[in-house]
């Protein structure tokens, strides 16, 4: 018996998929609920299995985009059959070839367009073909005196083409590469123009101090990694910070809803994360009720299902503030663009030392600077600048950040 396998429903807003990748091949003894194929649509990569053991017989092939419900293979039962013999190619006589019948002679004399022997040899010394010689004699014949006045009527030699200027050839290769965009690249496209055409989106910057941080985890780490079995990054400090930051001015944390403004009190931090199959934002649920360690954990956690392409479409779908580090891939100032509907996101940026004047010397501190991109149509100048100046007090004073004053 053999059953179809199709496309199952994997999200309310996703109607097609890709198929990304057979793991399986066409003919393949399969067993029950293994992985067979990957589907990728445009949030999330989704495993497909085989629904009883037997013999894969594919139907699609890598790259197909696949409406839900369609089929993509077949099970039958009992185990791996021999591939078929490809069908010998049978030889086909070559059809003969109708040829045209010789056309009838039209009622022209004989003589028509013939020389006589002298127009002939005249004809011959100057190099003109008789047919090119309208001929004035009895039916047409070519006379001598037509022959002798044929160099009037003979058309010129065309002027030789101007040769084409030689172009150099470029030196090394000069290939092209076409790549079908996948959905998630397709998606996220969409998403960033028309986040820049539907929002008044601005961006306001300031730089932070990492000093007292860096000294903090330098003493600390340690013993943090002892005890909760996470490294003490960078990342659960700015949480923390921003969910702080986001009490004092909480339309950072809203959204807009046609004619209404949403307003949360609850945190969801979008973690923007480079994946294989480009970028992602799992989100940290709750951010504002968890510690630094459950945040490391979150983070560490996340990161690592997107770099396996494991993230589920609930793990990436809301989400009320967005955080992103380009400084990890060596940016010094960006402007990032707002991750929608939410209304606001925090850019963080390479550490670079840098002289800096503090309390009338100069001193040689680690900086990084911050950008926050908002919509201007929520978020007014006074609230973006007193945000992210709040932001920066809490982490260049981490007693502040940890004690929540």
């Amino acid at each position: 018996m053999s059953i179809e396998i199709k496309v199952p429903p994997v999200g309310e807003s996703i109607t097609e998929v890709v198929l990304s990748r057979w793991v399986k091949n066409d003919g393949d003894a399969v067993e029950m609920d293994e992985v067979i194929a990957e589907l990728e649509s445009d949030k999330a990569t989704f495993e497909l299995t085989a629904e009883q053991a037997g013999t894969l017989r594919t139907v699609a092939v890598e790259g197909d985009t696949l409406p839900i419900g369609a089929v993509v293979c077949s099970i039958e039962e009992g185990g791996a059959a021999p591939a078929a013999a490809a069908p010998k190619e049978e030889k086909v006589a070559a059809e003969p070839v109708a040829v045209s019948p010789i056309a009838e002679k039209s009622g022209e004399s004989y003589a028509t367009g013939t020389p006589s022997p002298s127009a002939g040899k005249i004809l011959a010394e100057k190099g003109v073909a008789p047919a090119a010689v309208k001929g004035t004699g009895v039916d047409g014949r070519i006379t001598k005196e037509d022959a002798l006045n044929a160099e009037k009527a003979a058309p010129k030699k065309a002027a030789a083409p101007a040769s084409a200027p030689v172009v150099a050839p470029v030196a090394g290769e000069r290939n092209e590469r076409r790549q079908k965009m996948s959905p998630l690249r397709k998606t996220v496209a969409k998403r960033l123009v028309a986040v820049k055409s539907e929002t008044a989106m601005l961006t306001t910057f300031n730089e932070v101090d990492m000093k007292p941080i860096m000294d903090l985890r330098g003493k600390y780490k340690d013993k943090f990694k002892e005890k909760y079995g996470v490294g003490l990054g960078f990342m659960s400090f700015f949480t923390k910070a921003v969910c702080e930051a986001l009490k004092d001015f909480p339309s950072v944390n809203a959204r807009i809803d046609g004619d209404e403004l949403v307003f949360n009190d609850f945190v969801d931090v979008s973690i923007a994360v480079s994946a294989p199959k480009g970028l992602v934002v799992p989100i940290i649920r709750n951010a504002e009720s968890k510690s630094l360690a459950e945040i490391e954990k979150s983070v560490v956690e996340l990161a690592t299902k997107a770099r396996d392409s494991k993230l589920t479409l609930d793990e990436m779908t809301g989400g009320t503030f967005t955080i992103t580090n380009g400084g990890v891939f060596g940016s010094m100032m960006s402007t990032p663009i707002i991750n929608s509907p939410q209304s606001a996101i925090l850019g963080m940026h390479n550490i670079i030392e840098r002289p800096i004047a503090i309390k009338g010397e100069v001193v040689v501190r680690p900086m990084m600077y911050l950008a926050l991109s908002y919509d201007h149509r929520i978020i007014d100048g006074r609230e973006s600048v007193g945000f992210l100046v709040r932001v920066k007090q809490l982490l260049e004073d981490p007693a502040r950040l940890l004690l929540g004053v």
